[in-house]
């Protein structure tokens, strides 16, 4: 930014004086405006307004005297920097000035440093002036700029369908929008000078607060629950607890935002029992027709040609995979209505895994691909449904030999991670397009490609792994690449000790 020209005015009767200040002043950069008599020098002030720096101001003229300029300043309320001209004589009046506003004054004669001198303090002080404005200025704007966005935020959050609760690190509440208020049965004016606990009565989710407050030392930034509270029976929520956090990264408080799930929660349930029913429903006539087909095939009732053979044998296949849908919509439904897991009980991976590998073997001898199994060190017992581990290992493999190509390998490594056993299920098969793999664990999902496109499956195999894993308070992971292979981590907790 271009630096303002300082600017002078010099109001003097003597033409001598006003030529001395303009040679004096012009070597050090000043516009100067000369005036020879108080009605001049009034005309230029209105003039030129806020520019003007500084003023030298005569006291003693002929017309308007210099007292009388200085008083028409003071009534414009234009602040500028007046420096008065007096002789020995007046200095008595030079002060009364002063008193009337004037800055500073100089005595006739005066030398050029001595101007230079009052001068450029006059103008640090009108520069001073000007920054204090300017930041006077930009901390109200600021502030109006603040109360704006705050009353926006505000607005927003009030309109908000959904529950919030804001609190600071003392866990004290700072805001509650009229839906969270409604949710809770309080008024803002409960909120004044009251903790959390002494606000509302809902222990998970005071301690959900809590533990997000002390992230920090127990590496939490959100958390995410369903919960039901007393003050509203009946109705299931969703909280979600984040950290809000300053410049330098310290928890400052936290945000809760609560929503009411419970029609969703309902639609699902309705949904859930609708697939078991169905799935349940189509089960025994599927298999009754595949017993049927097998009958026909084993030549029971008559001999068949080879076209009725092949044509039957298509149908029993069309109709086992039928069978595994209705299976697996079956297993669907039981995990998501939390029935799946039923007899949790001590077990040992190596003996789960090594009954897999032995049942599949010769799935993979068939293609002639390379079924290794691996247990790095002696593991402790997990604690989880036999069964469930089964068909999570029994889908992983098989899944893996399914989509390795005949020569290939495939291979399970059982190890130890911390208070975990870390269990790689990896082959050397078709790999996952890298787009696809954030989609695998949906429900019905296929990856779509050539090459997959003779492999039969429901696309709920995945779905139900996962599922199953959480259940059992343990993890899955995937990581892949094409034409090279696919790894499936899962990390599941060991028996707890004692």
């Amino acid at each position: 930014m271009t630096q303002k020209e300082k600017e002078i005015l010099v109001i003097d009767d003597e033409n001598v004086m006003r030529e001395g200040c303009k040679r004096i002043l012009a070597k050090d950069g000043w516009k100067i405006y000369l005036c020879e008599n108080g009605e001049q020098g009034l005309e230029v002030v209105n003039e030129k307004g806020l520019s003007l720096d500084v003023i030298l101001l005569d006291l003693m003229m002929p017309g308007i005297s210099g007292m009388e300029v200085l008083e028409k300043l003071n009534e414009m309320g234009i602040p500028h920097n007046v420096i008065v001209i007096t002789g020995y004589a007046t200095v008595d009046l030079a002060v009364e000035a002063m008193k009337k506003g004037a800055y500073d004054f100089i005595s006739k004669p005066f030398t050029p440093d001595q101007l230079r001198l009052v001068v450029n303090r006059a103008f640090e002080k009108r520069e001073l002036e000007r920054e204090a404005e300017r930041l006077k200025q930009e901390r109200e704007k600021s502030l109006r700029d603040i109360a704006t966005e705050k009353s926006r935020i505000k607005t927003i959050i009030n309109c908000m369908g959904d529950g919030v609760l804001v609190t600071n690190n003392q866990c004290l509440p700072v805001l509650i929008n009229p839906v969270a208020q409604r949710i809770f049965g309080i008024k803002e004016e409960d909120i004044l000078d009251k903790s959390l606990s002494n606000l509302i009565s809902e222990n998970e989710l005071i301690n959900m607060v809590k533990e997000v407050l002390q992230g920090s030392k127990k590496n939490i930034f959100s958390i995410s629950k369903e919960l039901s509270f007393s003050s509203q029976p009946g109705n299931i929520y969703r909280a979600h607890t984040a950290a809000v956090k300053d410049e330098s990264d310290e928890i400052i408080g936290a945000v809760t935002v609560i929503q009411d799930i419970t029609k969703m929660k309902e639609l699902d349930r309705m949904k859930d029992e609708f697939v078991a029913m169905v799935s349940h429903e189509l089960r025994a006539p599927v298999a009754a027709i595949e017993q049927h087909i097998s009958v026909i095939l084993e030549g029971m009732v008559g001999q068949l040609n080879e076209q009725q053979t092949k044509m039957l044998k298509r149908v029993k296949e069309r109709t086992k995979g039928l069978l595994d849908l209705v299976k697996d919509l079956l297993d669907l439904s039981k995990i998501e209505a939390g029935l799946v897991v039923q007899y949790k009980e001590p077990l040992k991976l190596k003996d789960i895994i090594g009954k897999v590998i032995d049942i599949l073997n010769p799935q993979a001898e068939a293609k002639n691909i390379t079924l290794d199994f691996k247990e790095e060190e002696e593991l402790p017992e997990i604690i989880a449904d036999k069964s469930n581990m089964e068909e999570v290992f029994m889908n992983l493999v098989s899944n893996a030999i399914k989509y390795t190509n005949e020569g290939g390998k495939v291979e399970v490594i059982l190890a130890k991670d911390g208070k975990y056993a870390k269990i790689e299920v990896a082959d050397t098969g078709i790999g996952i397009p890298k787009d696809e793999l954030p989609k695998i664990f949906e429900k019905f999902y296929r990856v779509k490609t050539e090459k997959t496109r003779a492999i039969v499956g429901t696309g709920l195999g995945l779905s139900i792994v996962k599922k199953i894993i959480e259940a059992h308070f343990g993890s899955i992971t995937v990581k892949s690449e094409e034409n090279k292979g696919t790894t499936f981590t899962i990390l599941l907790p060991f028996r707890p000790e004692g």
